[in-house]
């Protein structure tokens, strides 16, 4: 049957997750193991015992994830799931997906985003930069609205920077300028708008100095043909050589997450079912927006993995 792999990215953490699953899949022990190791302390310790704030730190939070997603997509390799036709990971997540399919080895991987979690938060220092969720407005109007604040005489700068669902956009950038943008979406009509718990305006021309530092230490990696289709948030393609496929990671900094176009992408190539791998349904619940008609599962314990695997393997 064909479907396609989701991978979730930062936001997703939360202490204790997969828990459940790590009690009937040794294949996450394993895997938080393998990453531990990489990175020289304890994250599976980290990831079941907290502290939460410590979590939270995105040089710590990214490896955590990438791990979650490529451990719970090793349970359901190790219970004889069948390959997707075609992935896709939410920024961090894209580095689970070329992980699990064998562009990057996953150690690298780990090291890799260790660093670019740090990398971030280093090119903003900490209360500079912000990035909120608005809900509402269309795509197009978030980023003229974006542009207004910009050309403005006041100092800052804030972008569109994550086109998750339709009227779902993120905006991140310097804190004064995602105030004022903010406040100008309130008065066009915007339904909702949260500050989100993250201070690292990503996915924006912000972080430069930080894509610049990933280039050189991805420049070191060995990077292969992924095994199936990946699309990358950056260019919605999908890249077979190496250097193809450093310059989207490297791009993905700077330039916004097209995640609406991305799930639409994969219905027109004739996918009818999408099962995310990871902690949470944040995924899910986007891809059900998006599209539809598409069958979304998302598999993050012991009951869920067995319900996805009855699905796909009940369609053939």
């Amino acid at each position: 049957m064909t479907f396609a792999a989701l991978f979730p990215g930062q936001g997703s953490q939360a202490v204790g997750m997969l828990s459940d699953l790590a009690a009937s899949c040794p294949q996450v022990g394993e895997t938080f193991t393998e990453a531990s190791e990489a990175l020289g302390y304890d994250l599976w310790s980290l990831v079941q015992q907290g502290p939460d704030k410590r979590l939270q730190e995105t040089e710590r939070t990214q490896p955590a994830m990438l791990a979650a997603g490529v451990a719970v997509w090793r349970c359901w390799s190790a219970n004889q799931g069948a390959d997707p036709e075609i992935a896709a990971g939410h920024s961090l997540g894209e580095y689970s997906a070329l992980a699990a399919f064998g562009a990057i080895d996953f150690s690298d991987a780990v090291r890799i985003v260790a660093a670019r979690g740090r990398f971030m938060q280093e090119a903003v220092p900490e209360g500079e930069g912000g990035i909120a969720a608005v809900l509402g407005l269309k795509d197009e109007e978030v980023v003229s609205l974006c542009a207004e604040v910009c050309d403005d005489s006041d100092p800052g700068q804030v972008f569109a920077v994550n086109f998750n669902a339709p009227r779902q956009v993120a905006i991140a950038g310097d804190i004064e300028a995602l105030e004022r943008a903010m406040e100008s979406m309130r008065c066009a009509g915007a339904k909702k708008i949260v500050r989100l718990p993250m201070s690292v305006p990503v996915h924006c021309p912000l972080m430069a100095p930080a894509a610049q530092r990933l280039e050189g230490l991805l420049a070191a990696i060995d990077l292969r043909p992924p095994r199936l289709s990946v699309l990358h948030n950056a260019d919605l393609l999908s890249h077979r050589k190496g250097g193809e496929i450093r310059t989207a990671l490297v791009d993905q900094l700077t330039l916004p997450v097209q995640w609406s176009r991305c799930i639409a992408s994969m219905g027109e190539r004739g996918v009818k079912t999408a099962i995310e791998f990871g902690p949470g349904r944040v995924l899910a619940g986007l891809a059900r927006r998006i599209d539809r008609d598409l069958q979304v599962l998302a598999v993050h314990d012991t009951p869920s993995l067995e319900q996805a695997l009855q699905t796909i393997q009940s369609r053939g």
